[in-house]
């Protein structure tokens, strides 16, 4: 089976190096990965959205994705284009309060305040792994610690010093109760 995850939000915010932590922690453990980025030329501010597909047999999907299971939406700026790619009843964490949780039609939303969990972990750059622990405890698409250890692979020297801070961000959010917002949103029952 393959699932594919549309992470989009703001550069600056973390998305390239959430999306490459979580392909990388399912190569180590057996799976297939593909990874896409995309990026305006800013450093901080522009669009950033990234794709990645995991299964456990070689992948078919291209890793630009005409259509998604699942997201990550860190903030609402820019998400326009990844989000209508997404397919109904997938499941979608989003960043509460800066993406309305209606802005998803037909996805299961699953809202995280990934601001005050990052927080209350002192941990206040790492927003998009505390979205991360939540996604993955909401798919369980790779073990906990692989994202650790992936996370921490992935950090250049020079942020090394941040990645006790981003483990906690992502134990964090696999500990918020992450209940979908009523049933499915935008679907008729």
């Amino acid at each position: 089976m393959e699932r594919e995850l549309v992470v989009t939000g703001v550069g600056g915010q973390g998305i390239q190096l959430l999306a490459k932590t979580l392909a990388l922690a399912a190569t180590r453990a057996g799976r297939y990965a593909m990874l896409t980025a995309d990026y305006g030329g800013e450093m901080r501010g522009g669009p950033s959205r990234a794709g990645v597909v995991i299964g456990d047999e070689p992948l078919r999907s291209l890793p630009v994705l005409a259509a998604a299971w699942s997201a990550i939406v860190v903030h609402h700026r820019f998400s326009g284009p990844a989000l209508a790619r997404l397919r109904p009843g997938g499941p979608a964490v989003v960043n509460v309060p800066l993406v309305d949780p209606g802005s998803l039609p037909a996805m299961t939303v699953h809202p995280v305040d990934a601001t005050a969990v990052a927080k209350s972990v002192d941990a206040p750059q790492a927003i998009g792994f505390v979205l991360l622990g939540a996604y993955n405890a909401v798919t369980g698409v790779v073990d906990p610690a692989a994202l650790v250890e992936a996370m921490t692979e992935l950090l250049p020297p020079y942020r090394r010093q941040h990645a006790p801070a981003n483990a906690r961000a992502l134990a964090a959010g696999a500990a918020v109760p992450v209940v979908p917002v009523g049933a499915t949103v935008g679907v008729s029952s």
